[in-house]
C-alpha cells in the first residue's frame, strides 16, 4: 500500500480528484495518510476533514523565520513516515532540507506544459495569463518529480489542453484542471504505487 502525504495551499480540487480516485477504484494500492497544509484557511482542510483524512496545519507565520518553518515541516513529515508525498496545489517552496530527506520521492502537478511556463514565480493563475499573453494555441499540465530547481525535476505525464478563443485566465486555469490536473495526478500516483515509474539518479 502506497502510504501518501499531501500538501495543499488552498481549495484542494487536486486533493478532492485523488480521494475520488482512490475510493473509485482508478487509483489501487494507495491511501492518503495524511493532509498538510500551510494556509489554515484552505478548503483543502476541510475536504480532508470529510473523507476522515488527519489534517494539520505548518504554516510560515507561525515561526520566528524561515529556517524554523522548514525544520517543523520536515518534522510533520517524518511523522507521518509517507512512501510519496504529493503537491497537490501547494504554494509554499518546499525547503532543501526536505527535499535532500525525500528525493525520489516528492511529486508535484504543474499547470503547464514544462518546460513552458514554468519556474520561479510561476503559479496559479500568473501561469495562465502568462500563456494568454503569449498567445499560445495549447497548454496543459504536468506531473514531476521535485528537486531542487523550480519546476526542473523529471517529468512523469504531461497531458495538452486547447486554448480557446475569448479565454481568460480564470476559465483556462478551470479548463486545464478537468482536462489535464484531475486526470493525471492520479494517474501518476497509481503507476507509482504500480511500479511503474521509479526515480533513480535524477532521473
Amino acid at each position: 500500500m502506497l502510504r501518501v502525504l499531501a500538501l495543499v495551499s488552498g481549495g484542494g480540487t487536486n486533493l478532492q480528484a485523488i480521494i475520488d480516485k482512490i475510493k473509485s477504484g482508478e487509483v489501487s494500492n494507495t491511501e492518503i495518510i495524511g493532509v498538510i497544509s500551510n494556509n489554515k484557511n484552505a478548503y483543502a482542510l476541510e475536504r480532508a476533514a470529510q473523507a476522515g483524512i488527519p489534517a494539520e496545519v505548518v504554516s510560515p507565520k507561525d515561526y520566528a523565520d524561515r529556517a524554523q518553518f522548514n525544520e517543523a515541516l520536515l518534522a510533520a513529515l517524518d511523522r507521518y513516515n509517507p512512501d510519496l508525498v504529493v503537491l497537490a496545489g501547494c504554494l509554499v517552496v518546499i525547503p532543501q532540507i526536505v527535499i535532500d530527506k525525500y528525493e525520489g520521492r516528492i511529486i508535484n502537478i504543474h499547470p503547464a506544459l514544462i518546460p513552458s511556463f514554468c519556474g520561479t514565480g510561476y503559479y496559479g493563475l500568473k501561469v495562465h495569463e502568462a500563456a494568454l499573453k503569449r498567445g499560445v494555441k495549447v497548454t496543459g499540465a504536468t506531473v514531476h518529480f521535485v528537486d531542487a530547481g523550480t519546476d526542473t525535476g523529471p517529468i512523469i505525464l504531461q497531458k495538452a489542453v486547447e486554448v480557446l478563443p475569448g479565454d481568460t485566465p480564470e476559465v483556462l486555469q478551470r479548463r486545464v484542471m478537468e482536462q489535464a490536473e484531475w486526470i493525471i495526478l492520479p494517474q501518476a500516483i497509481n503507476m507509482i504505487a504500480a511500479g511503474e515509474v521509479k526515480y533513480e539518479n535524477n532521473n
